[in-house]
């Protein structure tokens, strides 16, 4: 058989062959990137986190205002050198707002605006008249998010860095 007649017979068989391929890395690249979007790697949530960078552990508690109105939770326990997340999900507000205590050295990271807390695991609607409806009236310091969707606070020692960032 002549060289020529082979090399006609195999130009389709080669084209075939490239198409194959073709459609075989289209596909392996389709099959990456459903794994990628899929079950293997999911995009970041947003949330509210703290993060404890002190020596001690922290009592935290929640305030914010929401489509009920106003609201406040607590009470978080946080190790030493640990983050957690306080509320899940995109943030819905600029302004958050926590009252931690020092539960190892005593102390505590307050501020001006007051909330009803309690002993206990609490959720409390509403800020006015905490005592006469059987709670506590603590001050929370204030955490401006800035319309971000998701927000890190860290507490640290007094002669740490700021307290949100």
């Amino acid at each position: 058989m002549p060289v020529s007649d082979v090399i006609r017979i195999s130009a389709p068989v080669r084209a075939v062959a490239r198409r194959l391929v073709a459609t075989a890395t289209v596909a392996a690249g389709v099959t990456v990137l459903g794994i990628l979007t899929g079950t293997g790697v999911t995009p970041a949530m947003a949330d509210l986190k703290l993060c404890n960078t002190t020596a001690s552990r922290v009592g935290v508690a929640i305030g914010y205002k929401d489509t009920e109105g106003w609201a406040s939770e607590g009470w978080w326990n946080i190790a030493s050198h640990t983050c957690e997340t306080l509320l899940k999900g995109v943030l819905i507000g600029r302004y958050y707002y926590i009252h931690a205590v020092d539960y190892d050295r005593g102390g505590e990271w307050a501020g001006s605006l007051y909330m009803c807390t309690d002993d206990k695991s609490f959720t409390i609607r509403d800020t006015n008249d905490c005592e006469k409806r059987g709670h506590r009236r603590t001050g929370f310091f204030e955490v401006d998010t800035g319309e971000e969707r998701d927000w890190t606070v860290r507490l640290t020692d007094p002669d740490g860095e700021d307290k949100n960032q």
